[in-house]
C-alpha cells in the first residue's frame, strides 16, 4: 500500500468536504422537481458530459451490424468496426487470446510480456477490467501459451447484452481513465431498463456451422520425392548414403503407415456446431426497475476438436427511493469451458521436456486414431469463472451531482492435465493450476453544471479514485506417475489427507511446484473543467496526479494534464443551412502515465531464486530443496527510475451533410511514449544477463479516416456504404544511454527505424559453382561453396555476417480498414463487408522448416516438430532455390527475406441477409415489438498473394510456424424475437 497514513489523511479530508458541500446544497434545494427516469438521473449525470468527451471523439460500434454474426469475443465484434484499432487474430481455435492494438505500439514486441503491455483498458458498464499479468511467463521455459487455461477472457462478453461499445483513442477521450488508459479505452455498456418501456422480453438465438476447410494431404512417398531433388544435385550418385542417417519413418516404402493412404483429415478436420440462446426479462418503474438477462453459446473449432462453451448471466437493479437519490446495482457472472487443441508444439513446451522426434505422427487414419485414442486416456480441463459487480449511490440537488462507486472485477482459471505414459516414452506427466486476478475499486466524484447566462456554461468537475489489483496463481507439474491410473491433485492443500503437499503417486524429486503474487494498488485525483462559448466553442481542461505502489519511493505521484477543444463551425457559420449537418474541428493534447506492470521496479535490486538443466531451464529447486543460483534472469533494477508516459496530439475535422446522409471524419495524431525501461545487456560478470534502463522512446504518427453515404435513399430502398481506413507509422526515438542500436536476439531495435520490422540477409541467388564464390567470401567464417546463398555483402568485406543484414518490411499491417454496405428493400436487408490489411509482411516458417530438413530431422526443439499438418500440401515449393541443405551456413535459415512475403490480403468477412417479420405478424395490433429472422456467412473470401494457409491468423511475431488453426467459414440461421 502507498502513502498509507497521508492516504487516510486526505480521505478522511475528502469525505468531510464532500458531505459538508452536500449538507449546504440540500437545504437549499427542497422545490427541485421529481427527476423522472433512473435514465435521466443516473445516466444522465451523464458520464460523457462527466468525462468530458466530444461525441466525434468517439468511435462506435453498429451492434446491428454485428449482431447476427457467429462472433465469441469482444475483439471479434471490433474488428474492421473501428479506425485505428488492430485486432490480431492470430487462430481460428475458439477462445484464444487476441491481441489489440490501438494506434499502434508502444514498445517493441519481443514477448508475450509486451504484447500485454500494449494492450487497451476495457471497460463494462463502468467496470474497468483487470487482464492477465504476464508474470507467469517467468516459469515457463517457452513463450507461447500462458500457464492455466489461457483462455481470451474477452469472451465473456456476449453481443446480445450489450446496448453500445464505444472506443476511446483520443487524450482527451481517455484522460480521465488515467493510467489504466495509456492504450485506449473500450467502453461497453449492457442493454438497461428505460422508463418509457413496460415489462419487456426478448430472446435471441441461432444455430449454424463451421465448415471443414478441403486439403490436399500428402504422404511419405510426396516427402521422398522432395527431398531427391537435394540428393539428385548434392550427392555423388544421386541415392541416400549409408551414412546419411536417412529417418526410417521414409525409408520403407512399403510400410503403409507412412507410404499407404493419408486420410488423418476424416479424424483432425470436422464441421462444426454453433448454437446461441439468450433471454432478457426486464420490468419496473421509474422509481424502481430490474432486469435479468441470461443464455449459453457454443462455438466449436473445426479442427482438432477443439471447443468453447459459454454460460452467462446478468442481473441489475435500479432504485429512486427519493427524489434527490438513485441507487443502482449489477452484477455479471460467466462460466467458460475450453477443448483446447493437442498441437505437439504446445504440449512438449507446456511439459518442458520434449521425447524422440526422429518419427512423426503417422499420415494414416488407423493410426492417428490409436495416438488420439491414447491422448484421449487422460485429460486437459479448461476453465474460467468470472463476475463484474457495481453498486452506484447517486446523489442529485439541482446542477450539483455526486456519484459514489464501488466496483469489483474478478476472474479466476482452472487447468488439469494428465498425459498418458505412452504418449511420452513411458513417462506420465500430470499438471494443475490454478489462479485468478482482481480488481477492486472505490471512486468518487463531484460533478457541477454552472449556467453562467444564455451563452457561457461551466461545468466542473472532481474525483478520485483507489484501485487495488492483486494476480496469484498456483502451479505443479510432475512426471514419471506409478501407473496410469492415478492422476492426483498436485496442488492439494488440505492438510487432513495423506498427500498433503505431497503426492505420493509422483516421485518427490519430480514433483515441481510455483507459487506467486504480485500486487498493484493505485491513488488518483483529478479535476476536470469544461468551458461551453453558445455551443460553438467547448474547451476542457483536465488535471490529474497519480501514486503507484510499482513505482519507486522517489518517483510514486505523476502530474498528468490534458487540454482539449472543439470549434462547431455548423453552429458558428451555417447555423440556418439546410445543407449542412455537422461541421467541427477538434484539437487535444495531452500525457497519461504508464504505470509499471511489475513492481520489482518499487523493490530496487532483487534476486531471483532458480536453477536450472538442460531441457528445462527454470525449475523451483532441486531435489526439494530451493537454489539461489545465477544468471538472475529478470535484470538488475537500479535506482531513480522515473515513470513513463504518453504524449499525445490529436487534430480531427468531420463534416456530414443531410443530403444523401453522407459524412466524413479523419484525424491526425501524434503520440510519443518517453521513459520506458528496456533491459540492455550488462553486468554479466555479476551473472545478470540485462540491466533494466530508462530512456527508450517511441512514436506512434498516423490519420485515422472514416466516410460513408447512402448513394442510394428511396422509400422502399436504400443503400449505405462506409469505408473506414487507419494508417500508423512507429518509429523509435531514443534509447537508454544515448545508445544508437540495440540487438535482442534476433531483432534489432535502430534509433530512427520502425520498432516492428524483421533483421535479415538479402538473398540474390545461388552460386552453381564454386568459381562463381567471390575469393575469400565467408559466413561467420565458414568458406562459402557451390549451392549455398548468393547473400548480399552489404558492406563490401567480402563476409556475410550481422553487419549485412537490413531491416525489412513490418510485422504489423501499415494500413488496415473495412467497407461496409448496407441495403434495404422493404422488410428485407442485406449486409455485407470487405476487410482488410495492407502493408503487412510475413515470414513463412512452415516453409523454411521444410526445407531445412537435414537440420531440423531428429532435433529435439519446437522447429524440429512435425504436427500432423504436416501431411498437408501447403505453399508454392517452386519460388524456393535449391541449396545444398548439408551445408554448414545452414542456407535455409529463418532469417533471410527468402522467406519473407506480402501478407496484404482482402475479405469478405460477412454476409448477412435478414427479413423483419413484425408487420406482418401484428396485424393492427401493437404487441410484438420486433421479429426477425436472418441468415448469415462468415469468411467467405480472401483475396492475397501469401502462400500460406491464411495471412491473417499470424501472430505478433509475424512468423508463420503453419501450427495455428484456419479461421473457418460459418453459417447461421437465427432469429430475434421482443415482446
Amino acid at each position: 500500500m502507498i502513502l498509507r497514513k497521508d492516504l487516510k489523511k486526505i480521505i478522511f479530508l475528502g469525505w468531510n468536504c464532500i458531505f459538508g458541500c452536500l449538507h449546504v446544497v440540500a437545504q437549499n434545494q427542497e422545490n427541485q422537481q421529481v427527476v423522472d427516469s433512473l435514465g435521466a438521473s443516473l445516466a444522465e449525470v451523464k458520464l460523457d458530459s462527466v468525462f468530458g468527451i466530444p461525441r466525434s471523439e468517439i468511435n462506435a460500434v453498429s451492434i446491428s451490424s454485428v449482431s447476427t454474426l457467429p462472433l465469441t469475443s469482444l475483439q471479434q465484434f471490433l474488428k474492421a468496426n473501428n479506425t485505428g484499432l488492430f485486432i490480431n487474430e492470430s487462430s481460428g481455435e475458439p477462445g484464444t487470446k487476441q491481441p489489440m492494438f490501438f494506434r499502434g505500439i508502444s514498445r517493441p514486441l519481443l514477448s508475450e510480456s509486451d504484447v500485454f503491455q500494449n494492450q487497451p483498458l476495457v471497460v463494462i458498464d463502468g467496470v474497468p477490467m483487470i487482464g492477465e499479468h504476464p508474470f507467469a511467463y517467468a516459469v515457463q521455459s517457452y513463450d507461447l501459451e500462458r500457464i492455466g487455461p489461457a483462455t481470451n477472457l474477452l469472451t465473456n462478453i456476449n453481443i446480445d447484452l450489450i446496448e453500445s461499445i464505444e472506443v476511446l483513442k483520443d487524450v482527451a477521450a481517455t484522460a480521465l481513465y488515467g493510467p489504466n488508459a495509456a492504450h485506449g479505452v473500450i467502453v461497453v455498456k449492457t442493454k438497461a431498463y428505460k422508463a418509457d418501456k413496460t415489462n419487456r422480453i426478448a430472446v435471441n438465438m441461432y444455430t449454424g456451422f463451421a465448415q471443414k476447410p478441403q486439403v490436399t494431404t500428402i504422404n511419405g512417398d510426396f516427402e521422398n520425392k522432395f527431398r531427391q531433388q537435394f540428393y539428385d544435385l548434392y550427392s555423388s550418385n544421386g541415392q541416400y548414403d549409408e551414412g546419411d542417417s536417412y529417418p526410417l519413418y521414409l525409408s520403407d516404402s512399403l510400410n503403409t503407415n507412412y507410404f499407404g493412404k493419408s486420410d488423418w483429415t476424416d479424424s483432425y478436420y470436422n464441421n462444426a456446431l454453433l448454437h446461441n440462446i439468450n433471454t432478457n426479462l426486464s420490468g419496473g418503474g421509474p422509481r424502481a426497475n430490474f432486469q435479468f438477462m441470461a443464455g449459453s453459446s457454443q462455438d466449436k473449432g473445426v479442427a482438432d476438436h477443439t471447443k468453447l462453451n459459454k454460460y452467462y448471466a446478468l442481473f441489475g437493479l435500479n432504485m429512486k427511493p427519493l427524489k434527490w437519490m438513485t441507487f443502482t446495482t449489477q452484477a455479471n457472472i460467466n462460466r467458460t469451458d475450453r477443448n483446447r487443441n493437442r498441437n505437439l508444439r504446445d504440449r512438449f513446451a507446456q511439459m518442458a521436456y520434449f521425447p524422440d522426434l526422429s518419427a512423426p505422427l503417422a499420415p494414416n487414419k488407423l493410426i492417428y486414431d490409436d495416438y488420439l485414442s491414447l491422448y484421449n486416456k487422460g485429460f486437459d480441463n479448461n476453465k474460467i469463472n468470472l463476475a463484474q459487480a457495481f453498486a452506484n449511490l447517486q446523489l442529485d440537488f439541482g446542477n450539483l451531482h455526486f456519484l459514489s462507486t464501488g466496483m469489483v472485477d474478478y476472474n479466476e482459471g482452472y487447468r488439469d492435465q494428465f498425459f498418458h505414459s505412452k504418449l511420452m516414452e513411458n513417462n506420465s506427466f500430470a499438471s494443475n493450476y490454478n489462479g485468478f486476478n482482481q480488481r477492486a475499486l472505490f471512486e468518487n466524484k463531484i460533478y457541477y453544471d454552472w449556467k453562467i447566462n444564455e451563452k457561457n456554461n461551466l461545468n466542473l468537475l472532481v474525483g478520485n479514485t483507489l484501485q487495488w489489483d492483486t494476480y496469484r496463481y498456483n502451479y505443479a507439474y510432475a512426471y514419471k506417475g506409478v501407473n496410469d491410473f492415478i492422476k492426483v491433485n498436485l496442488l492439494e492443500d488440505d492438510s487432513n489427507l495423506e498427500n498433503y503437499l505431497n503426492p505420493i503417486a509422483f516421485p518427490r524429486e519430480l514433483v515441481f511446484k510455483f507459487i506467486d503474487r504480485t500486487r498493484h494498488n493505485m491513488v488518483s485525483f483529478y479535476g476536470k473543467a469544461t468551458y461551453d462559448y453558445d455551443q460553438k466553442l467547448e474547451t476542457s481542461l483536465v488535471l490529474r496526479t497519480d501514486g503507484s505502489s510499482n513505482a519507486q519511493p522517489d518517483s510514486r505521484w505523476l502530474f498528468t494534464p490534458s487540454l482539449s477543444s472543439k470549434w462547431n463551425l455548423k453552429n458558428s457559420y451555417f447555423q440556418s443551412s439546410d445543407r449542412v449537418k455537422n461541421m467541427a474541428a477538434r484539437l487535444s493534447l495531452g500525457r497519461i502515465g504508464l504505470p509499471n506492470t511489475f513492481d520489482d521496479v518499487a523493490q530496487g535490486p532483487n534476486y531471483v531464486s532458480q536453477i536450472g538443466y538442460t531441457g528445462n531451464q527454470i525449475v523451483a529447486g532441486y531435489n526439494g530443496m530451493a537454489a539461489l543460483v545465477r544468471p538472475y534472469e529478470s535484470g538488475w533494477v537500479g535506482y531513480n527510475l522515473p515513470w513513463a508516459y504518453t504524449d499525445q496530439g490529436n487534430l480531427g475535422f468531420d463534416f456530414a451533410t443531410y443530403k444523401n446522409n453522407f459524412f466524413v471524419s479523419v484525424d491526425f495524431y501524434l503520440k510519443q511514449t518517453k521513459n520506458q525501461m528496456i533491459g540492455i545487456p550488462a553486468f554479466s560478470e555479476y551473472g545478470y544477463k540485462s540491466n533494466n534502463q530508462p530512456g527508450m522512446d517511441v512514436q506512434n504518427a498516423g490519420i485515422d479516416f472514416t466516410i460513408g453515404i447512402d448513394p442510394v435513399k428511396r422509400d422502399i430502398f436504400t443503400w449505405s456504404t462506409v469505408l473506414n481506413i487507419s494508417h500508423n507509422q512507429n518509429k523509435l526515438k531514443a534509447l537508454p544511454n544515448g545508445l544508437d542500436q540495440l540487438i535482442l536476439g534476433n531483432s534489432l531495435l535502430q534509433v530512427g527505424k520502425p520498432l516492428d520490422q524483421y533483421w535479415l540477409l538479402n538473398n540474390e541467388g545461388l552460386y552453381q559453382s564454386d568459381a562463381e564464390v567471390p575469393l575469400g567470401m565467408t559466413y561467420n567464417g565458414i568458406a562459402m561453396k557451390a549451392g549455398d546463398p548468393m547473400w548480399k555483402d552489404q558492406n563490401g568485406d567480402n563476409r556475410i555476417d550481422d553487419m549485412d543484414r537490413t531491416l525489412q518490411g513490418h510485422k504489423l499491417p501499415t494500413v488496415f480498414g473495412n467497407l461496409s454496405n448496407r441495403l434495404i428493400y422493404g422488410n428485407w436487408d442485406l449486409n455485407f463487408n470487405l476487410y482488410f490489411n495492407l502493408g503487412r509482411k510475413v515470414i513463412n516458417q512452415e516453409m523454411a522448416n521444410r526445407f531445412d530438413f537435414i537440420n531440423n530431422e531428429g532435433s529435439r526443439n519446437l522447429d524440429a516438430i512435425k504436427e500432423i499438418t504436416f501431411w498437408e500440401k501447403r505453399g508454392d515449393y517452386s519460388k524456393y532455390p535449391l541449396y545444398n541443405p548439408w551445408s554448414t551456413v545452414m542456407p535455409y535459415q529463418l532469417d533471410q527475406d527468402l522467406f519473407l512475403e506480402n501478407a496484404s490480403f482482402i475479405k469478405l468477412r460477412s454476409v448477412t441477409l435478414g427479413y423483419n417479420f413484425t408487420e406482418l405478424l401484428n396485424g393492427n395490433k401493437d404487441k410484438i415489438k420486433n421479429v426477425y429472422a436472418y441468415v448469415s456467412a462468415n469468411n467467405l473470401l480472401t483475396l492475397t498473394s501469401y502462400s500460406g494457409v491464411d495471412p491473417e491468423i499470424i501472430d505478433y511475431t509475424g512468423y508463420d510456424n503453419g501450427a495455428t488453426m484456419r479461421i473457418p467459414r460459418m453459417y447461421t440461421l437465427g432469429v430475434k424475437f421482443d415482446f
